[in-house]
């Protein structure tokens, strides 16, 4: 009987395995999805560390010439991908661009303040409240 409950357990955790890795999602990537960030903490962190490249509007900094040029965070294509993609975005960084990887700077909990406070953009830019 002890031995079914194990073998049972077992195949529990590799289907969740297998799923996990199917589905192309990370075990800390579901512990974070559902995490909300706060938009006044991200704001502070965005004016300390984004606004160089991305301006403080979110659409670029003037007078910066980057190639290619930092993303329109305002900008339809940025702010109709899902959380996840923008959370590792800034986690992981762009290969080929000057957005680099933010892991080793900023924890988690910071990432998602960045990411509550970028989808701010997306509020004004559409006029809505």
């Amino acid at each position: 009987m002890q031995i079914t409950r194990r073998l049972v357990a077992c195949c529990v955790v590799l289907a969740g395995t297998f799923g996990l890795g199917f589905s192309n999602l990370g075990v800390k990537e579901l512990a974070v999805t559902a995490k909300g960030g706060d938009p006044v903490s991200g704001r502070e962190i965005y004016v300390n560390t984004c606004i160089r490249c991305h301006g403080i509007d979110g659409k670029g900094a003037l007078g910066i010439k980057l190639v290619p040029p930092p993303a329109d965070l305002t900008s339809l294509t940025v702010q109709s991908r899902l959380d996840g993609t923008l959370f590792r975005r800034i986690h992981e960084g762009k290969p080929n661009t000057a957005m680099g990887a933010w892991k080793h700077a900023l924890s988690d909990e910071e990432i998602w303040d960045v990411l509550a406070y970028v989808r701010t953009f997306g509020v004004e830019s559409s006029g809505q409240p």
